[in-house]
């Protein structure tokens, strides 16, 4: 009786961590009909607690990044979220005057062996529903980026900085264009030479110049950095946000290595200061998460791949 017991325990265990929500999701988020200039990038971040959760609803749309605390629940027998309450900019804003939706947010949790999805909708409140239409998304769970640990601190500290949004080469909306000159700035060189550097990433790429684009990495609380490159500075004062920090780059090809620094002029009002670089060498994109304070500058090492004589 007791081995029968264990057995069948064993063989519903699955089917019962199948109907929890917890994790992090992404995906996109759009009008219908609207046309692709009308689509949002969305993640979620989400912990439960029997049937009420709670978590973190991030959304990127045109020129800006939003994040918003949550609160809702989740029925495990339907496998229905329900959230509330969430301000989602009006797909037809001007840049320069936004308006907000309040709108609620359903979905159907759907897990298969593939991966497990949220497909549903935000859907305009009260007198709101004339004029903002429901938004359909399909926002996919990333296991490795979802743990207990990382969810729990994300929501505690309510700044992420385990992952974000990845913008996608359309999606750069740049807010400053770096030229390649030394910038003379003796305060913020000496401060830059009394830090450690720490190297953060290592990568190699196809291309003698690369395309560089910083963005605020989290909750946009005032990160403001300034940008070395081999030692030589060549931004100061530069506030990180949704929009990028834009640089193209000509690599030293007599060097073994070269160096893109950032180093924090503030910690901003939630430190550290972390910024998200995205860096193109024309064949691939790479995503790295930099954070400095203080005493430490965030180093990415870049080396030239060696192609081999035909």
């Amino acid at each position: 009786m007791n081995k029968l017991l264990i057995i069948l325990l064993i063989a519903i265990s699955p089917a019962i961590q199948s109907q929890k929500v917890v994790g992090y999701y992404y995906g996109s988020a759009n009008v219908p009909n609207g046309g692709s200039a009308n689509n949002y990038l969305v993640e979620l971040l989400i912990q439960q607690n029997g049937t009420a959760v709670q978590g973190i609803v991030n959304y990127y749309f045109k020129n800006t990044f939003r994040s918003f605390k949550i609160n809702g629940n989740f029925n495990s027998n339907t496998r229905q979220l329900s959230l509330s309450n969430i301000p989602v900019t009006y797909f037809g804003s001007a840049l320069n005057m936004e308006v907000d939706c309040p709108m609620d947010f359903t979905a159907q949790l759907r897990v298969a062996k593939a991966g497990s999805n949220l497909i549903g909708r935000f859907i305009s409140k009260g007198s709101y529903k004339n004029m903002c239409p429901d938004l359909l998304f399909d926002l996919k769970l990333n296991k490795e980026a979802g743990n207990q640990d990382s969810i729990l601190t994300a929501l505690r500290n309510f700044k992420e900085t385990f992952q974000l949004w990845s913008p996608s080469a359309t999606d750069t909306a740049v807010t400053a264009t770096i030229v390649q000159r030394p910038v003379v700035n003796y305060v913020v060189t000496n401060e830059y030479k009394e830090r450690e550097n720490v190297i953060t990433k290592e990568i190699e790429v196809d291309a003698d110049s690369l395309l560089i684009d910083f963005y605020d990495n989290g909750e946009i609380d005032g990160d403001s950095i300034s940008i070395f490159f081999n030692d030589k500075l060549l931004a100061s004062s530069q506030k990180l946000s949704a929009k990028s920090i834009h640089l193209k780059i000509g690599l030293d090809l007599a060097k073994e290595y070269n160096e893109m620094s950032m180093f924090a002029d503030n910690l901003g009002s939630i430190p550290p200061n972390t910024a998200l670089m995205m860096i193109s060498d024309g064949k691939k994109r790479y995503e790295i998460r930099l954070s400095s304070n203080m005493e430490k500058n965030a180093v990415v090492r870049i080396k030239r791949k060696k192609h081999l004589k035909p």
